[in-house]
């Protein structure tokens, strides 16, 4: 569980993530459409559009919405989260991929690994960092666990489990979250 800050609100968006050694490879957010915090964080530029998109992603099921691998949609709300680690500015989007009843309503995307946040980032234009040494991802993301972190501060270097425990640590260290 990590919790992101949000740039402009004392709020905080919490994440469930089975891969926190993952975390300097979050390039985006993405929050479920109905997820309580939308409202709040939109700024007033994306109001008309998140509503729009409100309205069709309602207009799905559920079991619609995680079928429909095809074809991406989504939303920037023109808000920010910051990451726990870096302090970077992490846009934050509503997409109907992410569904308010499983977990938090939340992702934190990292699109290297993630082939539905690589999807969405390379449909809407948003950077994808490589964080896996001696990987290929202009095609695809890496999914595999077998790989070694790089681009990752304090997790350069270290296989996957041991990077996992390590971020672990140093979230519950800093705060932001529990294993």
């Amino acid at each position: 569980s990590l919790h992101f800050k949000l740039e402009a609100s004392s709020s905080t968006i919490e994440v469930f993530t089975t891969r926190p050694d993952t975390i300097y490879g979050v390039s985006f957010m993405v929050l479920a459409p109905e997820h309580p915090l939308v409202d709040e964080i939109t700024t007033s530029e994306f109001t008309a559009a998140v509503a729009d998109y409100k309205k069709q992603a309602s207009m799905k099921s559920e079991r619609d919405r995680q079928a429909d691998v095809k074809n991406i949609s989504g939303q920037n709300t023109g808000a920010f989260a910051l990451h726990p680690f870096s302090g970077e500015k992490v846009e934050i989007w509503i997409g109907d991929y992410v569904l308010a009843s499983y977990g938090t309503g939340a992702v934190m995307a990292v699109p290297c690994g993630d082939q539905r946040d690589y999807d969405f980032a390379n449909h809407f234009g948003i950077t994808i960092r490589n964080i896996f040494e001696g990987k290929e991802i202009s095609e695809r993301a890496y999914t595999e666990r077998d790989a070694v972190i790089a681009n990752s501060d304090f997790l350069n270097g270290l296989p996957v489990n041991k990077a996992m425990k390590a971020a672990i640590d140093e979230i519950e260290k800093r705060g932001s979250g529990k294993g």
